[in-house]
């Protein structure tokens, strides 16, 4: 049986894997390269986040808030992230075949962060809709104990037999996002749920603390957890 997570976190408790810094306490070492359309954001932690942000075919060329994001996330928190993009269902497959077949670190991953336009449960690409059924076919298998969690960009508010079967059929830990997407982006709030992801034991002690910490944010987001039970 599933659950859900809204404000009451103490539904369940599961063991969340978080890195931690070998040999460093407030102080780390970060390297920033880049590959194509590949942001890799380094230091000496094993748990990593991937994000996969949706940009418009010939966009301007402007620095993404969600990359901005992302690097704070490293230098505030220490915690290992890789930013790419695509602007169309088949760099969208290309991506995930690259991640899921040739990235070296992608056992690594604990978060699979996916930034992208979307409504009624449905991601959009490149003008077309997509269920989290379709979306799960892309990931079969291969998100064990991992978590996907979708920026405010797309609306999710799940009912069970949706969630259930996209985790029956990737195998994720769990599915995280938000019912809202005004009248904020979910960025800062996204940032301290990884974090806390990275530092807590359980999923019911991330959404105490996240609650605690940014419990009006919560509120007006309507931050989501779907989480199969074990």
């Amino acid at each position: 049986m599933a659950d859900i997570v809204e404000d009451n976190p103490l539904r369940f408790s599961t063991y969340i894997w978080g890195g931690t810094c070998i040999g460093f306490s407030d102080i780390f070492v970060f390297w920033k390269y880049y590959f194509r359309n590949l942001l890799i954001v380094y230091n000496f932690m094993n748990h990593y986040i991937y994000c996969l942000e949706s940009q418009s075919e010939g966009s301007p060329s402007q620095k993404s808030v969600v990359l901005s994001s992302l690097e704070n996330l490293a230098t505030q928190y220490g915690i290992t992230n890789v930013y790419a993009t695509f602007d169309s269902i088949e760099s969208f497959e290309g991506s995930i075949s690259t991640l899921l077949y040739e990235d070296r670190f992608f056992k690594d991953y604990g978060i699979i962060y996916l930034v992208l336009e979307g409504r009624d449960n449905q991601l959009q690409i490149d003008n077309y809709y997509y269920s989290l059924e379709e979306i799960a076919e892309f990931f079969e298998g291969k998100l064990t104990d991992k978590i996907l969690h979708f920026a405010n960009s797309m609306s999710l508010d799940l009912e069970e037999e949706t969630f259930q079967y996209f985790l029956d059929v990737t195998g994720a830990k769990a599915i995280s996002g938000y019912v809202s997407r005004v009248p904020v982006v979910s960025t800062s709030l996204d940032n301290l749920y990884f974090s806390l992801l990275d530092s807590e034991d359980s999923i019911t002690e991330v959404v105490e603390e996240l609650h605690e910490e940014a419990y009006v944010l919560c509120k007006t987001l309507g931050f989501r957890v779907y989480y199969g039970g074990l």
